[in-house]
């Protein structure tokens, strides 16, 4: 069960990341969408796991490699948001949340 505190941060952390991949990162990921659905951070807020959707790629493989490969300047990115509200900055793990694909599919299957 996640505490309160591990809540309200990853809520922000949340609201912050998707504001970092829509307005500052939108030209180095080739124009692909890329939505933060969930963020989990550890009871200790060192660790935050943030999992992606994906859109407008043909290959979400490599657009996920590529956001793994620009971590740090994210985070610096948020660093500089969040500064104010946090004694230390989480780092960063990255996971495609492929759970609208799944749905998509089970809904493809019911419309056969």
């Amino acid at each position: 069960m996640e505490s309160q505190r591990q809540l309200k941060v990853a809520r922000m952390l949340q609201r912050e990341l998707g504001d970092i991949f829509q307005r500052e990162a939108k030209g180095k990921f080739g124009g692909a969408m890329i939505t933060v659905t969930k963020v989990n951070v550890t009871r200790d807020i060192s660790i935050a796991r943030v999992y992606l959707s994906l859109f407008a790629t043909d290959d979400k493989a490599a657009l996920l490699e590529s956001i793994k490969l620009h971590t740090g300047e994210i985070r610096y990115q948020l660093g500089k948001r969040i500064r104010n509200q946090v004694r230390q900055i989480p780092e960063l793990e990255f996971f495609e949340d492929d759970s609208l694909d799944y749905i998509e599919k089970i809904d493809n299957l019911l419309d056969e």
